[in-house]
């Protein structure tokens, strides 16, 4: 499951997407609400897109990546199974990203496989977002499906990339769940071996 994805967007490029959607910016954003990482991964802090305020106004926030343990022995819940749910009374949210990453192998290091939306500068992950509770920030975690026809043969399941066209959407739920969040069409996702398994 996705617990490492690679944030390498420019603010132009994100602001060209937004603008193509008829999603407006705030005006007190800038590139250093968008930084550049490698690899993001759980309990790093990163940006996530969110609606504000207005309808069609889309913010960027800096949270944490994965909601707190529920328990005292649970970890952080970075990855949220969305089949037969109901987000309605959910935040929602869009976490942005160059490419996320899967790895297969049994050694360590496993290999590492990077993937893409084709025909898209970057892509936005579906996700929810929380409000900071007593000592724990804001955090957010990616919502995953059935694996579609290009992670299949890499994993079992699969983070929720949506269509640009579907972002709105599934910010305000304009459309229901269970059709938006589903996995893309074979040949949607790019994919390229970045570290092959250790021999």
């Amino acid at each position: 499951m996705c617990n490492d994805y690679e944030q390498h967007i420019l603010w132009a490029e994100y602001c060209r997407m937004l603008e193509s959607l008829a999603l407006e910016i705030p005006t007190h954003q800038t590139e250093l609400d968008l930084p550049q990482a490698d690899d993001i991964h759980i309990n790093d802090p990163a940006p996530i897109m969110r609606a504000a305020g207005d309808a069609g106004v889309v913010e960027l926030a800096s949270m944490t990546f994965g909601f707190p343990p529920a328990g005292p022995k649970g970890g952080p819940v970075f990855n949220f199974r969305s089949e037969g749910r109901q987000f309605a009374g959910s935040k929602r949210c869009l976490v942005p990203a160059s490419a996320f990453f899967e790895f297969t192998g049994t050694k360590y290091p496993k290999a590492k496989h990077r993937f893409t939306l084709n025909g898209s500068p970057f892509m936005a992950i579906a996700g929810l977002w929380r409000e900071a509770v007593g000592n724990k920030p804001p955090s957010f975690t990616m919502l995953t499906t059935e694996p579609g026809p290009d992670i299949a043969p890499y994993h079992n399941r699969q983070v929720v990339v949506l269509q640009p066209e579907d972002w709105s959407a599934w910010l305000n739920l304009t459309k229901p769940e269970a059709e938006l969040l589903q996995p893309l069409p074979i040949g949607s996702l790019g994919v390229e071996t970045v570290r092959p398994e250790s021999s």
